[in-house]
C-alpha cells in the first residue's frame, strides 16, 4: 500500500498536465487562459450550431472537462443555451444573437 501513496501525487499531477494551462500570471498567481470563448463558439458554429460535450471538446482539442467547464460558463454568460438529450448534454449557439 506504501507504492500507492507515492505514486497517487505523480498520477494527479500526469493526469492533470492535459487539463490545466501550464502559464501562471505573475501579479496574481492564476493560471492563463488556454481556450478563449471565441474558441468554443467556433466549433459549435463548425459542428452545425449544436453539438454534444465531447463532440465540442474533440473539435477544439481539450479534455471533456475543460470544454464542460467553458460551456457551462459561457451559459451562465448567455452566450449559448443547453438541453438535456437523454443522458447528454446538447450546446447550442443561442439562435437570437446576430453573429
Amino acid at each position: 500500500m506504501h507504492w500507492v501513496q507515492e505514486i497517487k501525487p505523480l498520477l494527479r499531477v500526469d493526469a492533470m498536465d492535459g487539463v490545466m494551462p501550464k502559464d501562471r500570471d505573475e501579479q496574481t498567481g492564476k493560471y492563463t487562459e488556454r481556450y478563449t470563448p471565441e474558441e468554443f463558439l467556433f466549433a459549435l458554429d463548425s459542428l452545425g450550431g449544436s453539438a454534444g460535450t465531447q463532440e465540442v471538446a474533440d473539435e477544439v482539442g481539450c479534455a471533456y472537462r475543460t470544454a464542460h467547464a467553458k460551456l457551462t460558463e459561457m451559459e451562465e454568460e448567455g452566450k449559448l443555451t443547453s438541453r438535456k438529450v437523454g443522458n447528454a448534454k446538447l450546446w447550442e449557439l443561442d439562435s437570437s444573437e446576430d453573429g
